[in-house]
């Protein structure tokens, strides 16, 4: 039993004639007959009998019709809908990530992935931890993971985009804050408002001052970036973070950020599973970001994500 026998039967059952399904499918009268038979044979049951104007499906055949509609129709729409997610004309992209990050890496992004894609959706989830994202590629339930690159994972691809200088975030009267850059010496005595305990980029602070022999004094810890930015430039402490792309200065008159030259930038950019398994929508997707990164940050090295077929190896 194959499609094309099933849809011999269907256009059939539909037209009652052998002969008109012949004119239409550009076939001999036999050849539509063979379908049929061929299908009988299989089912053990004649699934059509002749009338006097042409032919009816038997009961049997209005079983097997019925049954075929449903089937064909639902495989029909399936295969319009794969080839429209093929084409990146269609279906959905699912991002995981933090919660700041759409707002400083996506938003440009966003904008202008919807103007070239409207009928893709896009689905963002919201996860407290890199480890959290790469929890969701391993369990299917995202295409894309935006987080700060860190060792290498099993079955996992890390590909940098972006690399963000750390800085100091200190309250606008604080006496560091006239420090065109600070120093590891000028760390020793800060109020240091912790990063998120278990995040990448904690781990890459606390390995610099374990290597230095040092850390600072610190009272207060955060969630994400953002809150340990706003809570220094409330004056409660002194936030060691790294550059966000469209930080605009001008909105917060009370906050400075300085330079840490001597911390190796932190890298972001996309985790999947395999990039040759993606679909069009979500490379094109991947591509937005990190092309709407580029300008932001051209006096810092980027990495175009482009996948190469076959190239990749996983991180």
């Amino acid at each position: 039993m194959t499609l094309d026998d099933l849809r011999a039967f269907l256009a059939v059952c539909e037209a009652g004639s052998l002969s008109a399904v012949a004119r239409d499918l550009s076939c001999t009268q036999s050849a539509v007959s063979q379908r049929i038979r061929r299908l009988e044979r299989e089912l053990g049951l004649p699934l059509l009998e002749r009338q006097p104007r042409g032919v009816a499906p038997t009961q049997a055949g209005r079983l097997l019709r019925h049954a075929a509609n449903d089937g064909i129709g639902a495989l029909d729409l399936a295969v319009r809908q794969l080839r429209e997610i093929r084409d990146g004309a269609a279906g959905t992209v699912r991002i995981t990530t933090g919660a700041i990050s759409v707002r400083h890496f996506m938003s440009q992004a966003v904008v202008a992935f919807r103007a070239q894609h409207p009928q893709v959706g896009l689905e963002f989830q919201t996860s407290n931890s890199g480890r959290g994202c790469l929890d969701a590629l391993a369990a299917d339930t995202a295409d894309l993971a935006w987080i700060t690159i860190g060792p290498p994972v099993r079955g996992i691809q890390q590909r940098p985009v972006i690399q963000l200088p750390w800085v100091l975030a200190v309250r606008a009267d604080d006496p560091l804050a006239t420090h065109t850059t600070i120093h590891h010496n000028d760390l020793a005595d800060i109020q240091h408002i912790r990063l998120p305990e278990n995040s990448t980029s904690r781990r890459s602070l606390d390995g610099h001052f374990a290597q230095h022999g040092s850390e600072p004094d610190a009272s207060t810890s955060v969630a994400d970036w953002d809150t340990a930015m706003l809570l220094a430039e409330l004056g409660l402490g002194h936030a060691i973070v790294p550059t966000l792309p469209g930080w605009r200065a001008a909105e917060h008159p009370g906050l400075r950020l300085i330079p840490i030259p001597s911390l190796p930038p932190l890298a972001t950019g996309w985790a999947v599973r395999r990039w040759e398994t993606l679909g069009p929508a979500a490379l094109a997707f991947a591509d937005a970001v990190a092309e709407s990164l580029s300008p932001l940050h051209r006096h810092t090295p980027t990495i175009p994500i482009t996948p190469k077929p076959r190239s990749h190896t996983p991180a």
